[in-house]
């Protein structure tokens, strides 16, 4: 394809889904990137790994069905030619109905295929302010801090968002006591892809308390605890009532003891991070309680008695932009127009989410380069319906946001109640071929 003119260097900084995801189409387009990464000269509190795209929360990409939203978002990324998405097929392990990966393989091999592509410049170092060149993707994460930080505030009008956000523990698979626990997922639905530690009423209720009357780690006095419903610690959901959790995390509904024939009164769900099975996710206990207190009540859970944490779970502030007021649905910033915000500091939640946003500003950040008009994705796709949420919904109120059918507007035509999801999937497929084949 010929372009209006010679590209320029695009500057995409932050080496996470988005940034990394950005990187690759812009470099698809024939454009010169320069990604600019951190690590490992300086790590955030929740990164530990020198490599591109680490995953943190979980090694949980969600749902695959079409029938939820996210699994839609997926199937178009896939059709975008996703360079997350390819890694994420690449290095998958079991977890039922969801999409879940070998978090230091699926990080390394995005590693290699940006450090091996001709058209990408990888530097490590520690970006202070925003860079003057044009065109520039800020895709620095939900853990942006310091100068660049400010600077973002100052673009935003001195607003200052930010939440919380909480990471779930992980165990180490082999330390677990599978005479007390059972293999297996929801109505039998994707084998025996989690560990399932049941819990008897009496049991249920003597964990209940102890999570309530655990020491908590505070937040610092300048900051107001806003925690996001995504990731809602599992103390937070404790306090709202005493079966909370029962009908929440821990809720046994299609689960069902083989040693009993019964299902429990309670379970928690470890899920497998890693493609050997060496680790597992506490499924859903993302928590700010102190690491002491951790240890104390989580191995109350029958079969963690003596289990060894790979990781205890963390609390940290993420912050994002009032994306309605300081975005177009390019991804460009109204007052700058050659500076684009990409994944969660767009005000999107979830790594899938992320990585589209990313896609979407490195293709844009490109065209820019190339003189070529900016793309817009129909808002009855997945990715369009999350970019018009981001910039219609209310600055006033604005909050990060998943993907879900809710954002999509309605079908022309009306539809079984049974049969929406499918056809918002069938009809957003439609429109998205229509759109990349107009490029």
């Amino acid at each position: 394809m010929l372009w209006p003119m010679e590209p320029k260097q695009l500057t995409v900084v932050g080496g996470g889904l988005a940034g990394c995801e950005a990187a690759y189409q812009a470099a698809g387009l024939g454009v010169e990137v320069l990604l600019i990464e951190m690590k490992p000269l300086e790590f955030s509190p929740a990164h530990r790994s020198p490599k591109l795209a680490e995953l943190v929360c979980s090694n949980s990409l969600r749902a695959e069905s079409l029938e939820n939203a996210v699994g839609l978002l997926k199937e178009e990324l896939r059709r975008m030619n996703s360079l997350i998405m390819k890694a994420a097929e690449a290095t998958r392990v079991p977890a039922g109905g969801a999409l879940a990966v070998d978090r230091e393989a699926f990080s390394a091999m995005i590693t290699k295929e940006l450090e091996k592509n001709p058209k990408v410049k990888i530097q490590r170092k520690l970006v202070e302010s925003i860079p003057q060149g044009d065109p520039v993707v800020i895709a620095t994460g939900p853990l942006t801090a310091g100068g660049l930080a400010r600077e973002l505030s100052s673009l935003a009008g001195g607003e200052d968002l930010y939440f919380y956000d909480a990471i779930a523990p992980i165990v180490a698979g082999e330390t677990v006591d599978m005479s007390q626990c059972f293999r297996g997922s929801r109505y039998g639905k994707g084998g025996e892809d989690y560990i399932n530690c049941p819990m008897d009423q009496e049991q249920y209720l003597a964990f209940v308390e102890e999570l309530l009357k655990a020491e908590k780690v505070p937040p610092r006095d300048f900051e107001r605890e806003i925690l996001f419903g995504g990731c809602m610690p599992i103390e937070a959901m404790a306090q709202k009532g005493l079966q909370t959790l029962a009908f929440g995390p821990m809720k046994p509904v299609g689960l069902v003891d083989p040693r009993t024939g019964k299902q429990p009164y309670a379970v928690v769900q470890l899920r497998q991070e890693d493609r050997f099975g060496d680790l597992y996710n506490m499924v859903g206990f993302q928590t700010k309680l102190t690491h002491t207190e951790q240890l104390r009540v989580f191995r109350m859970i029958p079969g963690l008695a003596n289990a060894r944490f790979h990781r205890l779970g963390s609390l940290h502030r993420n912050s994002y932009i009032n994306a309605p007021r300081l975005l177009l649905p390019t991804l460009q910033t109204k007052e700058r127009p050659g500076l684009f915000i990409a994944g969660q500091l767009s005000g999107v939640e979830g790594y899938v989410e992320s990585t589209a946003m990313g896609l979407l500003a490195g293709l844009n950040g490109a065209r820019r380069a190339l003189g070529a008009p900016p793309l817009v994705p129909p808002e009855t796709t997945a990715v369009g319906a999350l970019v018009h949420y981001l910039t219609q919904a209310s600055p006033r109120n604005f909050q990060p946001m998943n993907v879900n059918y809710g954002l999509f507007p309605p079908l022309r035509a009306r539809v079984p109640k049974k049969e929406r999801r499918a056809a918002l999937a069938r009809r957003a497929l439609g429109d998205l071929e229509n759109w990349v084949n107009s490029w």
